[in-house]
């Protein structure tokens, strides 16, 4: 989808410049309404809400900031009326992905998806942590996300690279050795 991360290019450009020029805002704080005002904009029912043509702006910024768990910042409001008012909800979800890469470079920092067979708690969390670090040089923001089809093991995406130590993936590997 080139055509929306163009769209939202000129905005997540725009809040991280507001964000890092602002004294005293916290760039975590910001990704964190960021990323909520992305969750409830990708709403299916909220979507077609704010496209029916009986919907004013001031209905879909209440419903937003009803729908948001905590109080929106000024900075918040101002960014979703933005959004709202010039018929970009469709790229809000873009827009916060292009903002954390932002922030990610300006942290020396990557976002990393760690997919597990099993839960995995603080502890393990943060020795497997410790290792993708020292693998992939970098800091990486860690998510977990539990996957049973992988039946042991884990699967970690970092940007377009991925490292797949699980079980399923040294299954399939044997198969085509087998096979071959």
């Amino acid at each position: 989808m080139a055509e929306l991360a163009t769209i939202a290019r000129p905005y997540a450009d725009a809040l991280f410049k507001a964000a890092t020029a602002g004294a005293g805002v916290d760039l975590g704080n910001t990704v964190a309404w960021v990323d909520e005002l992305a969750a409830i904009a990708a709403n299916p029912q909220l979507r077609q809400l704010a496209d029916s043509p009986k919907a004013t702006a001031d209905q879909v910024f209440d419903v937003f900031t009803g729908v948001a768990r905590s109080a929106l910042p000024e900075m918040a409001k101002n960014f979703l009326r933005t959004v709202i008012d010039n018929g970009r909800l469709s790229a809000l979800p873009e827009v916060a992905e292009q903002f954390r890469a932002l922030v990610n470079r300006r942290n020396g920092s990557s976002d990393a998806v760690v997919y597990s067979a099993f839960p995995m708690d603080g502890a393990a969390l943060a020795d497997v942590g410790a290792a993708l670090e020292k693998r992939f040089g970098r800091k990486l923001n860690l998510t977990v996300q539990q996957d049973e089809s992988l039946i042991g093991g884990i699967r970690v995406v970092v940007g377009d690279e991925v490292l797949d130590t699980s079980v399923k993936a040294r299954l399939e590997q044997m198969k085509a050795v087998l096979t071959a």
